[in-house]
């Protein structure tokens, strides 16, 4: 999956060393934020010091993160894990999710929450009409 916005916050570097193997580990959290009018964000990992030096996000970066999401369970609660395999820079909004395409169909942009224009001589609410006289309303409140 790809997303791309603004790296607005990164986040400690972890580290450790493995408990079955013994090798050392390190990962770092970052967070994105896709921008609009309701902008969101999302947390994800960079794991191995080798990505991490390779990738060299920076705060205020537009990219691009291709990632992959898996979920793990620990004493008896479910948690999500984002892990980056890929940063592009430069390419913000320009990612086209493959579960956007349908079959026979061209792909189109990925754009989840589109902005709605109302039109132009649509009204947000239908005009009031006067109420005759001596009639009573009908609304409980």
């Amino acid at each position: 999956m790809d997303l791309s916005g603004k790296i607005i916050a990164i986040l400690p570097a972890s580290s450790g060393t493995s408990s079955r193997t013994g090798n050392t580990w390190m990962s770092q959290d970052y967070v994105i934020e896709v921008p609009g009018q309701y902008p969101r964000r999302m947390v994800f990992r960079v794991f191995g010091e080798d990505r991490i030096k390779q990738f060299n996000i920076q705060a205020g970066e537009d990219v691009t993160v291709q990632f992959d999401i898996d979920a793990h369970e620990y004493q008896g609660r479910w948690f999500n894990d984002i892990r980056a395999f890929n940063i592009i820079r430069g390419q913000v909004a320009q990612s086209v999710p493959a579960a956007t395409t349908i079959a026979g169909a061209a792909p189109t942009a990925a754009t989840p929450f589109p902005p709605q224009q109302p039109a132009a001589d649509a009204a947000p609410f239908p005009p009031q009409e006067p109420a005759a006289e001596g009639a009573t309303d009908d609304l409980p409140f």
